[in-house]
């Protein structure tokens, strides 16, 4: 909880210094302040990142992306935010020697990834997906489907997913909101647009050896693969 009461106040800073701290025309703020509550993060923590955003004193968090080769040729790229780049990079570039991978160049390895926004809306009662995707097209999304979340407490609460292009995130969450949607969160993750690659048990410990020293690094925000996931 710790880590992504972390993140998203990191995320939450970001958004404000691209877009300003009125959560009224900062489209990407209003979906990270979503997603807070969902996750059940403190006001005050969410109050902090954004001060924290418009004090010109605090640190400048960017986003920055790394890419490289885990052992046994599978892919990574890793999404950061960071106020040392110098840090973030040679942290980054330790954990993947410390597992038999090398840090990469840029483009090296982004291109087997594509860039999409993701949204998670709770699911009305009634609703028709078809319909629904039929709307959202002409919006920009290109996959929608239905899944169960289970919260810290057990509850489960149907959720309808939407993949779109990166470029359709404003207006996708606009007609999200205009309709009368809850968001539960809003964001951009890196799909694999290549095969992915089948790996032993033992290759995928160290592989996975690799992700998590990627995920504890505080500067770290989120971790893509091409390793094919486990069927367990």
């Amino acid at each position: 909880m710790a880590r992504t009461f972390t993140k998203l106040g990191k995320e939450i800073t970001i958004a404000v210094k691209q877009g300003g701290p009125d959560v009224t025309g900062n489209p990407r703020l209003r979906a990270l302040i979503a997603e807070a509550k969902t996750e059940q993060m403190p006001k005050d923590n969410i109050e902090r990142a954004i001060k924290k955003a418009t004090e010109s004193k605090q640190g400048d968090f960017k986003e920055v992306l790394y890419e490289g080769y885990g052992p046994f040729g599978i892919a990574y790229l890793v999404e950061t935010a960071t106020d040392n780049n110098t840090r973030t990079v040679a942290n980054v570039r330790s954990y993947f020697n410390k597992c038999g991978g090398s840090l990469g160049t840029s483009g090296s390895v982004s291109f087997m990834f594509d860039h999409k926004c993701v949204f998670r809306i709770k699911e009305k009662d009634g609703m028709d997906l078809e319909e629904f995707e039929l709307e959202l097209i002409d919006f920009g999304a290109e996959e929608i489907f239905s899944e169960i979340e289970e919260d810290k407490d057990g509850n489960e609460t149907k959720v309808v997913v939407i993949y779109g292009d990166y470029t359709s995130y404003g207006q996708i969450q606009k007609f999200l909101e205009e309709n009368g949607y809850e968001l539960v969160s809003g964001g951009f993750e890196q799909i694999p647009n290549v095969e992915l690659k089948e790996v032993t048990a033992e290759q995928r410990a160290t592989l996975e050896k690799l992700i998590g020293l990627l995920e504890d690094d505080e500067d770290v925000t989120n971790v893509y693969t091409t390793m094919k996931p486990s069927e367990e």
